[in-house]
């Protein structure tokens, strides 16, 4: 227990939010940034889910942050079944009072910027949400026709995130050949990073492949790494 606190402690003190997942975290100098909101974008198969909830997860069991998750997609049964098979046990989480599950509709996000905050705001006040996610992002920026529309709109959520004071991941659904025209541009520029997943084909089998697009403020590798989804979730192997 002194070990994780001191840790914990460390981690805060370098301004850097660890994801928990071990690899990733030693390429981007231990973390995203505190308070930052970090885009992951990816393919069908590619772990962008995953990779959101082992960076609540971690941060409940690892780092005491309470985590809030906001879903346009997922249902609550289905997430926590999906999970099991990784040891995360999203149920138990919530008993606690450290994991918080909110499923919208993109409509109610767009009448939440409308509102300032809302209910959203609320629990994350009342609660100290310190890691927040949104799955995905994808189906909001849909809402928007114009590119004008989408421009305020994405600043007016990145405005509330950062008035909530959470570190935020936001995932993105694309093609697996270019997830960066499924990102709309507004999306890109304001992200403080963005972290793209792969699933390649290669001759008769498929390869998992993670890049490190951007992350202000941080020295980080250019080029392309794998990775693999195992029971213990997404473990970066060797680069390409």
């Amino acid at each position: 227990m002194p070990q994780k606190k001191a840790t914990a402690a460390k981690s805060k003190e370098g301004g850097r939010v660890p994801t928990g997942i071990r690899e990733y975290d030693a390429l981007v100098e231990g973390g995203f940034k505190k308070e930052s909101v970090n885009l992951i974008a990816g393919g069908t198969g590619t772990g962008k889910t995953l990779f959101a909830i082992q960076f609540l997860a971690n941060g409940i069991t690892k780092y005491d942050d309470p985590g809030l998750y906001i879903t346009f997609e997922e249902k609550r049964e289905k997430l926590n079944d999906d999970l099991l098979p990784f040891g995360i046990e999203l149920a138990e989480l919530e008993k606690k009072g450290k994991f918080f599950f909110m499923e919208y509709q993109p409509e109610q996000v767009k009448k939440l910027l409308v509102e300032g905050g809302g209910t959203i705001e609320s629990l994350i006040i009342k609660h100290k949400i310190k890691r927040l996610v949104i799955d995905s992002i994808s189906a909001f920026a849909l809402l928007y026709q114009d590119p004008l529309s989408r421009k305020e709109a994405a600043l007016q959520l990145f405005h509330l995130i950062a008035k909530w004071g959470c570190t935020a991941v936001l995932t993105a659904q694309g093609p697996n050949i270019d997830v960066t025209k499924a990102m709309s541009a507004e999306l890109e520029f304001e992200a403080d990073s963005i972290t793209l997943m792969y699933h390649l084909r290669k001759d008769l089998h498929r390869e998992r492949m993670i890049e490190i697009l951007k992350m202000r403020g941080t020295q980080h590798p250019n080029r392309l790494y794998r990775y693999e989804i195992t029971n213990k979730g997404i473990t970066i192997l060797s680069g390409k």
